[in-house]
This record gives structure tokens, C-alpha cells and sequence, in this order.
């Protein structure tokens, strides 16, 4: 008896192995039957154990990608559900070749990535797979429209250095040198908010290399009213009201001394201000209240103006990082009951 219950799981296995391997062999672009094998893969793609199957076959992974290269959409979408399982990582960087020219015009493939890069140290794999300089991320910042996925694709990307760095360059041999002036411009899109939300969060992630702050400040880039201009509210203020109290000198682009200091001579205090008084959001009430107190507070002693550079503790820095990636699951979560609930 205990025989027949142990053969039970490596005959499923052996099924389940079958069927994907005759999946993988009708996505074929020579079989008639490869659209409605994409469809079955995308149906297969929205159960746990669905994307699990699809993650631990390699084979399938590549056609599936192969098959979205020539336009397949629910391809596309069954690569976008298994991305999200950790066993897929490999075959699809190996596949991204399929799926790269894609991202110009393709959120599916701007999804796929995004979610390869959170997965941990994989975010260098991915911008290799991009090409010198990323440059495979050009036509999709360059875009009128650019698909709403990028926004989480350069956040992603922008949890790694090479990312941050990358989004940052201001030499003239890469071809994203104009990257930072493009994700302030993201931040006015009127229609997408996943887009604005990705570009406000690299732009933040960005801010964490305290050597960019005063190019970034700069006539160059002139990020301050791009950042001011979404938190402004629709009352005009009177020159009087744009002047900051009479006492010394935003989290990250405030870290710095001459960081602050920009801030407080360009009207940053009475925007937020305003902000502070309107809105209702509780979270954004707080984040508020710390850029005001940073702002109007006391300047910090000598050697420690710097404040990304003030030692903090591996356990309470850990714990901030482990926060924050427990709020943005959470928000994730939210956006997904929101769109089921709008979809019924």
C-alpha cells in the first residue's frame, strides 16, 4: 500500500512533465495549434501550481518566449504570471534576447523583467541582458506612451547599484544619459499612475547616492519642480508665504547640507506646507511631517551633515529595508484587489 501512495506523486510528475513537453512542442511557430497552446499556457499560468509546472520547464519557458517574440500576447502573459516564481529565473534569462526588442512597445515584456529583477542579485543580470548601457531601455523612456510597466521595471532595476547608476549616467557615450530628466517627465503623466509610482521610486532609490544630489539640483536636470510640482496644491502662494522661517536648514535630496539649503531657497517649505495641511492619506501625512522637520529643523553638528553618510545600525537598517519591502508588497496587493474588483 505505502508503494502504491509513493508512485502516486512521480506518476503526476511524469504526467505533468508529458503534457508540458507536448505544450512546448505545439508552440512550435510551425504548428497550426501554437495559438491555442499559448491560450492553455496562460490558463495554466493563473494557478500557483500552474506557474510552478511552467517555472520548472525550461523548455517551455523559451518556446513561450519565442512565441511572444512573434506576438503572441498570451505568451506573453503566461511569462509575465511565471516570472513571478523564483524557479523561472534562469530560463528566462537566458530567453530575455526574445523578449528585449519587445519593450519599447510591450508592458507584458516590461513586466517579465520587472519582475526577474526582484528577485535577489539578479537585477546585473538583467541589465546585462539590456545591452551596453541598457540601451534596450532607450526606446521605451524615449516613447511618447511609454508602457505603464517600465515604471516598475526601473524601479526594480534601481534597487541595484549598477541600476542606480545606470539611470544616473551624464557622460555622453551612454545613450541613457537622458534618463533622469525622463523620470521627472514620467512624474507628470496624468493618466497612468503605475507609471508615475515606478519613476517616483527609482528617482527615490536613485537619491540614496548622495553624489548625484547637486547635479540632479542642477540647471541641468532641475529636478526640485518636477518633485514640487505634483505635492502643489491649486491656491497660489504670496511671495511672503514663499519664504522659509528664519531658522537652519527632503528625506534623501535633503542629506546633504547644500541639499537643504537648495531646498529652502527655492520654495520647497511652503509647498509642503500646503501639502501638509490638505491632505488626508495618513502615510503621506508622516512622510510630510519629516521632510518639514528636516527642513525647518536645526542643522547637524559638524561631521554629520551628511546624513546618508551617518553610521546606522545593520539590525536597525535591515529592518528599514524589510519594512519597506513589506509596504510595497502590501500596496502591490491593494492595486491587484482594486483591479479585480474593477474587472467584475
Amino acid at each position: 500500500m505505502m508503494a502504491e501512495t509513493m508512485a502516486e506523486p512521480k506518476s503526476e510528475e511524469a504526467a505533468a512533465a508529458a503534457a508540458l513537453s507536448e505544450l512546448t512542442a505545439l508552440l512550435s511557430p510551425s504548428s497550426p495549434a501554437a495559438p491555442a497552446a499559448a491560450e492553455a499556457a496562460l490558463a495554466l499560468s493563473g494557478s500557483a501550481s500552474g506557474r510552478a509546472m511552467l517555472a520548472g520547464h525550461p523548455e517551455a519557458l523559451a518556446a513561450l518566449a519565442a512565441s511572444a517574440s512573434r506576438g503572441s500576447a498570451a505568451a506573453l502573459g503566461a511569462l509575465v504570471n511565471a516570472s513571478s516564481e523564483a524557479a523561472a529565473l534562469e530560463p528566462l534569462l537566458a530567453a530575455l534576447p526574445s523578449l528585449v526588442p519587445l519593450l519599447a512597445s510591450s508592458g507584458g515584456a516590461c513586466g517579465v523583467l520587472a519582475n526577474l529583477c526582484r528577485a535577489p542579485g539578479a537585477g546585473p543580470a538583467v541589465l546585462r541582458a539590456l545591452g551596453p548601457g541598457a540601451e534596450a531601455l532607450l526606446p521605451a523612456l524615449r516613447a511618447e506612451r511609454p508602457p505603464e510597466e517600465l515604471g516598475a521595471l526601473l524601479w526594480n532595476l534601481s534597487r541595484e547599484r549598477m541600476g542606480r547608476e545606470m539611470l544616473m549616467e551624464r557622460s555622453g557615450g551612454n545613450g541613457l544619459r537622458r534618463a533622469a530628466r525622463r523620470l521627472l517627465e514620467l512624474l507628470r503623466d496624468p493618466e497612468r499612475p503605475e507609471l508615475r509610482r515606478g519613476a517616483a521610486g527609482a528617482l527615490r532609490n536613485c537619491c540614496f547616492q548622495h553624489e548625484h544630489h547637486e547635479w540632479l539640483l542642477s540647471s541641468e536636470v532641475d529636478a526640485l519642480p518636477f518633485l514640487l510640482l505634483p505635492l502643489a496644491g491649486p491656491r497660489e502662494l504670496s511671495p511672503e508665504e514663499t519664504e522659509l522661517p528664519k531658522i537652519p536648514e527632503f528625506p534623501q535630496l535633503s542629506a546633504t547640507k547644500r541639499g537643504r539649503s537648495h531646498l529652502r531657497s527655492n520654495g520647497s517649505y511652503p509647498v509642503l506646507r500646503e501639502l501638509h495641511q490638505q491632505e488626508k492619506n495618513p502615510e503621506v501625512l508622516g512622510a510630510c511631517q519629516k521632510l518639514i522637520e528636516v527642513l525647518i529643523g536645526d542643522e547637524p553638528e559638524v561631521g554629520m551633515e551628511n546624513l546618508l553618510e551617518v553610521t546606522i545600525p545593520e539590525e536597525l537598517e535591515r529592518r528599514f529595508r524589510e519594512e519597506d519591502e513589506e509596504e510595497e508588497e502590501r500596496r502591490r496587493k491593494e492595486r491587484e484587489r482594486e483591479e479585480e474588483e474593477t474587472s467584475r
